[in-house]
């Protein structure tokens, strides 16, 4: 029986921002700015924390290049040098005494080498050791269309199901090349699933074979929301795959590996409730700062 209580949070933040390329040259893309509902101006990083804390985590592991590191420390762990401080307002020096409080619940870990998301998600194997823990993208920020967060929701599924979670949303068939996709039956239709396939990036003719789901639209799909809760089981399967150096276009990826824990464990999916905005790309991160706050 697993342990269902999800007390740590992944947060991949090692890559190389490529496609915000030349601003990423000078600032992660985690570190880049939005405004959230509060009108307050915060790196994207610092959002996806305080989304994970939402859901009652208690310890953040954030994995990152190690030359990287410093700029990451500064911003949870290093307080306002007392010049700054002083010319803050009282609103903003609460908010970074909060921020200190904060980053007590932060850790970092290192990616020695940038070889793809599942390969920044086995960096975290030791530090999670044998627990279920949420994994977030880097560059994803969420809004919720529920009381509770999208982080919420999909952590207290897990309590229920006892077994890992991959939130979901709906696609057209266009642009599912850019995404993991799935594929199963339906427990509750457009809520919950019982997962039977997942396929990372799959071409239009391949979906429209192998990934249809009941009572969709023709050309719609189920692809991954952002959000996981995952067993940690998930760590032999990324060994593995990284020990045979099983590799797709140059990279290590989650998505197979999320295939065989599917077939071992069993894995429910969730149609999330709320809207997932990917800063990761210059037309998503412009929307985001129209629509996010």
């Amino acid at each position: 029986m697993q342990i269902n209580q999800v007390r740590k949070a992944v947060i991949p933040a090692a890559g190389f921002g490529t496609r915000l390329f030349p601003a990423t040259k000078v600032v992660k893309k985690e570190l880049f700015p939005i405004i959230d509902q509060h009108g307050r101006a915060k790196p994207v990083i610092l959002a996806i924390v305080e989304e994970a804390i939402s859901a009652g985590i208690t310890e953040v592991g954030i994995v990152v290049q190690p030359d990287d590191l410093g700029v990451f420390v500064d911003l949870f762990k290093n307080p306002p040098t007392p010049e700054l401080w002083q010319k803050l307002s009282l609103s903003n020096q609460e908010y970074s005494q909060y921020l200190q409080e904060l980053g007590k619940k932060v850790v970092f870990l290192t990616q020695q080498e940038q070889a793809g998301y599942g390969h920044a998600v086995f960096c975290a194997k030791d530090w999670v050791e044998n627990e279920p823990f949420l994994l977030m993208l880097g560059d994803h920020v969420y809004k919720s269309d529920l009381d509770k967060s999208c982080a919420q929701q999909i952590v207290e599924l897990y309590a229920q199901v006892n077994q890992s979670v991959v939130s979901l949303t709906t696609m057209p068939a266009a642009i599912i090349n850019k995404a993991g996709c799935v594929t199963g039956v339906w427990q509750e239709f457009n809520s919950l699933m019982t997962i039977t396939q997942l396929a990372e990036k799959p071409s239009i003719d391949y979906a429209r074979q192998h990934l249809r789901v009941e009572g969709m639209a023709e050309d719609e799909f189920l692809c991954v929301f952002g959000l996981y809760v995952l067993t940690p089981k998930i760590f032999d399967y990324l060994a593995d795959s990284i020990h045979k150096n099983f590799r797709y276009r140059g990279e290590f990826q989650l998505t197979t590996c999320l295939d065989q824990l599917c077939q071992a464990e069993g894995m429910t999916g969730y149609v999330m409730k709320g809207k997932c905005f990917d800063t990761g790309l210059p037309d998503t991160y412009r929307q985001t700062l129209i629509d996010f706050s």
